[in-house]
């Protein structure tokens, strides 16, 4: 393994780390996730289970298989990776730009350079 100066180390963390920035408690995805993705589900088997119902009430012969053949997609949640901590601190130096009330100017001409600078070094490499 080859050493890294800061300046690389540094790249690397803008391009590789991620941080959350769904607006929650970061924690909170430890329980929300499989809450959601269990809940999804539960609905699937509830509407597996009624449509059941009523075809045997009916006097129908439907096979379980075939009923969940036709349920719909399994949902319309989804998991999403969080931001790269690059685009993350971009997006709040801008943000804080936008919100600086009587010091904006100031503010955007402040946070320009660092802004141009994660940028230049996130972007990838050539060659």
């Amino acid at each position: 393994m080859t050493r890294r100066t800061p300046q690389e180390k540094k790249r690397l963390s803008y391009l590789k780390d991620r941080r959350s920035a769904y607006g929650e408690n970061d924690k909170s995805s430890r329980k929300n996730i499989p809450r959601s993705r269990r809940a999804r589900h539960h609905e699937l088997r509830r509407a597996e289970h009624l449509a059941l119902r009523k075809l045997t009430a009916s006097g129908g012969t439907l096979d379980d298989s075939e009923v969940r053949f036709r349920r719909p997609g399994t949902g319309s949640w989804r998991k999403w990776a969080d931001l790269r901590l690059g685009e993350l601190v971009v997006r709040r130096l801008e943000r804080r730009a936008e919100r600086g009330g009587a010091d904006a100017p100031r503010n955007a001409a402040r946070n320009a350079a660092p802004i141009e600078r994660i940028r230049r070094t996130t972007r990838p490499r050539r060659g």
